[in-house]
């Protein structure tokens, strides 16, 4: 069965950093995310290229459809310059329960493919298959057919955690507040960043206490999921008090529906996915000047956006 939410957190009043936070403060200058295997060097941001083995994903092209096509347009991807592919076999959507049969029967076979797959591109080791899944059997499945990291939708769960813990693999912790799959109203806050922040301590000292490393997560501000359009562009902005905390930071923004409404004007009339790919462009190019280490996308403009951004943004000293 998928995970549940987490539970409540608790927000801490300001005050000394929990001892984590102390840590991964001292080593984010060198930026490196530990996976099942080994690490990612995150000296510069990394493109994650989404592949969905769905037929319901909220963009037509990004949807695999079968575990065999997603292993051809996975590689595909790869060629491309992609340095992560994460694979998911249900849509983030509102929707019906999947069981975590029908889950691992697409997502399997589609990570264990690209994981053992003979490509120029993939001996070189420059490739991270990640699962995007919230169900721990899932999960526990595709990091033995092969993927390094799980990204999870859903904040985290015990048993989750305990299986990042055994396999040591990479693991994208994102914010949500509540079951995923399911609309909810917006919520207010003082100030989202802060909210943010606080929410993220509380998760990763939860995950710690169940034997997690600091060093094996990364942290997904959730972009569109109970946030609105508003409250999406400041996180945007202020991705820099996220990456303070020290831990790796994960973007998912392509094409999502916050983009769609503000170009459109109205979040009713925002425009549809395969409408969105030049406001992804911009996003991506702020976020990448913000900070961010890892750039979930679909298109191949994304990724050059981030190239030339994170080249511009680089250090003079260390352009030569």
């Amino acid at each position: 069965m998928p995970a549940g939410p987490p539970g409540p957190v608790t927000t801490r009043s300001p005050g000394a950093p929990v001892s984590w936070l102390r840590r991964t403060r001292k080593l984010a200058a060198m930026r490196r995310w530990r996976l099942a295997g080994g690490g990612l060097d995150l000296e510069r941001p990394i493109a994650a290229a989404i592949v969905n083995v769905t037929v319901d994903s909220m963009f037509e092209g990004a949807r695999s459809g079968t575990p065999e096509q997603a292993v051809a347009d996975g590689l595909a991807l790869a060629e491309a310059g992609f340095e992560m592919l994460d694979i998911g076999a249900v849509a983030a959507k509102a929707g019906p329960p999947v069981s975590a049969e029908d889950e691992a029967a697409a997502l399997v076979p589609a990570v264990e493919g690209l994981a053992s797959a003979e490509s120029p591109v993939l001996e070189t080791g420059a490739l991270t298959v990640s699962a995007d899944t919230f169900s721990p059997e899932v999960a526990r499945r595709a990091l033995a057919a092969g993927a390094s990291v799980v990204n999870d939708i859903s904040g985290g769960c015990e048993e989750m955690f305990e299986l990042v813990a055994k396999t040591g693999c990479g693991y994208v912790l994102m914010h949500i507040e509540g079951p995923p799959r399911r609309d909810r109203p917006w919520r207010e806050y003082d100030d989202v960043v802060d909210h943010l922040r606080a929410w993220f301590e509380g998760r990763v000292e939860a995950a710690r206490e169940l034997g997690v490393s600091e060093e094996q997560i990364a942290i997904d501000p959730g972009l569109d999921f109970d946030l609105s359009p508003e409250q999406d562009l400041e996180i945007l902005r202020r991705l820099g008090e996220l990456r303070a905390l020290g831990l790796p930071l994960y973007v998912s923004l392509s094409r999502k529906d916050f983009i769609g409404a503000v170009l459109a004007g109205s979040w009713d009339e925002r425009l549809p996915a395969g409408e969105r790919e030049w406001g992804t462009v911009a996003a991506v190019t702020l976020a990448v000047r913000e900070g961010a280490d890892v750039l979930r996308i679909h298109d191949r403009s994304s990724l050059q956006a981030m190239h030339l951004t994170a080249e511009i943004c680089r250090p003079v000293e260390s352009a030569a």
